[in-house]
């Protein structure tokens, strides 16, 4: 189940009346997102990071937290959240500012050469560098798209699962077929302390993309009478006093029966959209930003991109690739945040500067 990581190593992101001045702002709280604010913190630049989900990790976090991953080095094997858990840990010394569920809307670079950015929430900045970390975009929800209700998003309509206590005693329909709409189904309608009234899974056919596990439970508990799985798709939706309280829903027989609903929640995954990126005058290729491999500077000096968002001669979409982009990135920073002083490479095994940088004693070999 994706659940919402607990995290007490950020920074909460203050809110003054006017726009936060700082050296560099981070789009994007994934894995290399969060390197790159690990690479920065080694150089002494402190970042702010932003990120439209509601809390770091990104796509790891958002679309198999519980999956594992092979590739990370010296990790053998680790799933997405305890990546994410590990990297928000080596990023602690640092102190980011985290502004979470928010999505950048403008940027515009000054005469001074800064560039005041701006967020959905309201957040404004003056920052000397923006690296774009964004994954393959800002990741929104697949609607479902049904006549009516669209009114009812975020009230009796849910793509996403902040609190399950909500839902508790309710009349529940869950549309989807992946591990999401199966985790939540079975969280809802086992003895617990998030039991709904009762739960309805609605799916499109007698198939799941879901751990079997899950599938074998699920169909456990229908068995059980505990839940109802029903092979169909939602075509049209019944209303009371303005409130949703039924779902139309059409079997593959074309025969259409009503579920009695108080609460809808549908998983049809995450889509990934360049969104206002786009708008920000920057070359973009096949929607990927065209960057250098000296220092993943974008068409826009002061603005790099590193990670899945960026695109170069021999690219290649890997966590790992994207840690070591994050690298270059920062020392390709510096300039414009230090432009009289010249940034030496350190080592991290011998450096006394960057043991006091990180908080940790200089170890004495010998």
């Amino acid at each position: 189940m994706n659940s919402e990581p607990s995290d007490d190593l950020t920074t909460p992101a203050a809110t003054p009346d006017g726009p936060i001045e700082t050296d560099a702002v981070v789009v994007g709280a994934g894995p290399v997102g969060l390197f790159q604010v690990f690479e920065l913190g080694l150089l002494e630049i402190k970042a702010h990071v932003i990120d439209a989900l509601p809390y770091p990790g990104g796509q790891p976090t958002e679309l198999y937290p519980d999956k594992p991953i092979y590739d990370i080095p010296a990790i053998p094997v680790c799933t997405g959240q305890e990546l994410t858990d590990r990297l928000l840990e080596q990023i602690r010394p640092f102190g980011a500012s985290f502004h979470l569920g928010q999505e950048v809307n403008a940027v515009r670079r000054l005469d001074d050469g800064r560039f005041h950015v701006a967020t959905s929430g309201g957040t404004r900045f003056l920052t000397r560098t923006l690296f774009i970390a964004a994954g393959v975009g800002a990741f929104q929800p697949r609607m479902l798209r049904v006549d009516g209700l669209e009114a009812h998003e975020d009230k009796q309509l849910f793509y996403r699962v902040k609190d399950p206590a909500q839902f508790v005693g309710k009349r529940l329909v869950i549309v989807g077929g992946g591990d999401a709409a199966l985790d939540w189904a079975l969280n809802f309608a086992s003895d617990g302390p998030h039991r709904a009234a009762s739960v309805t899974l609605i799916h499109r056919r007698d198939g799941f993309q879901a751990a079997p596990a899950s599938v074998a439970r699920m169909r456990e508990l229908c068995e059980r009478q505990q839940m109802q799985f029903i092979v169909g798709q939602v075509t049209g939706i019944e209303e009371a006093a303005g409130r949703l309280s039924g779902l139309k829903i059409s079997g593959p027989d074309a025969v259409t029966c009503v579920v009695p609903t108080d609460v809808l929640l549908v998983f049809f995954g995450l889509s990934p959209k360049l969104g206002p990126i786009a708008d920000w005058g920057l070359d973009i290729e096949r929607k990927q930003l065209v960057v250098d491999t000296e220092k993943f500077s974008t068409s826009i000096p002061g603005i790099f991109a590193v990670g899945d968002i960026n695109t170069y001669p021999g690219k290649k979409k890997l966590i790992l690739s994207g840690f070591h982009e994050c690298a270059l990135a920062a020392f390709g920073a510096a300039p414009f945040i230090f432009p009289d002083k010249k940034v030496m490479l350190q080592y991290t095994t011998t450096s006394p500067k960057l043991h006091k940088v990180l908080g940790v004693d200089s170890p004495r070999f010998g």
